[in-house]
């Protein structure tokens, strides 16, 4: 079933389009924060634009599952799909490249069939109960935003976590921050934000004991799923 309000960001995106098609006149100019031109579109242009907003909503609306939807929205957009050997041949290049940039930075990547995960402790990517990334982690996340723009096959879910320490309704808070965080980060490096959806899953997937300080450690934690966009 399609949540409401991704019912209702569709619609908007198509209902947006659709008055945008409806308006006169040529070109248009863009400006800077201080006023400045900075890039002129023709109709053309704008036109290709709308069509680009009416396919990613079309693809929020149909499927039957969240993944479905993505990959349709994402169609849409015009980002191509991977078929049969292709899929995992893009994953195992990918996923090298994961590797290589994420050598010793903390990061772990492992794989699940096609899909890949990216482990981002607690310890180096913020300080306890915050939602901003630490700078020094900045040249650690570069890597792996590169690679997500280079390999751009791939919607990607980020998820925040946290150890059980606190109320639902904190952990569920401060995980959702945390991912939000990560993908602003990603998206500001080039990572098309068109892929990546984010959410906040609290203390409800524990990876280890929360009953000791190093099991809370390993559980205070964001993932990041590489999911192939297939046909």
């Amino acid at each position: 079933m399609i949540r409401p309000e991704t019912r209702n960001v569709a619609l908007a995106l198509m209902t947006a389009a659709a008055l945008t098609a409806c308006a006169t006149g040529g070109s248009y100019v863009q400006s800077d924060q201080y006023g400045n031109p900075v890039e002129q579109q023709n109709r053309t242009g704008r036109n290709a634009l709308i069509g680009t907003a009416v396919g990613v909503a079309a693809g929020l609306l149909s499927g039957n599952s969240a993944t479905e939807r993505r990959q349709h929205a994402m169609i849409g957009a015009g980002i191509g799909a991977l078929s049969g050997a292709a899929v995992g041949q893009y994953q195992d290049r990918q996923e090298r490249a994961l590797r290589e940039r994420t050598a010793n930075t903390g990061i772990d990547v492992s794989r699940n069939g096609d899909n890949l995960v990216l482990n981002l402790p607690d310890g180096i990517t913020f300080d306890f109960g915050k939602s901003t990334l630490k700078p020094q982690f900045y040249s650690s996340l570069n890597g792996v935003a590169s690679t997500l723009a280079e390999y751009n096959q791939t919607m990607i879910e980020v998820v925040g976590h946290t150890d059980s320490i606190g109320s639902d309704a904190v952990n569920n808070r401060l995980s959702k921050e945390r991912a939000d965080s990560v993908a602003a980060y990603l998206a500001g490096q080039g990572v098309q934000r068109a892929r990546i959806e984010t959410l906040g899953a609290g203390k409800a997937y524990p990876i280890a004991d929360n009953n000791t300080d190093a099991g809370r450690a390993q559980n205070r934690r964001v993932e990041i799923r590489v999911i192939p966009l297939q046909q």
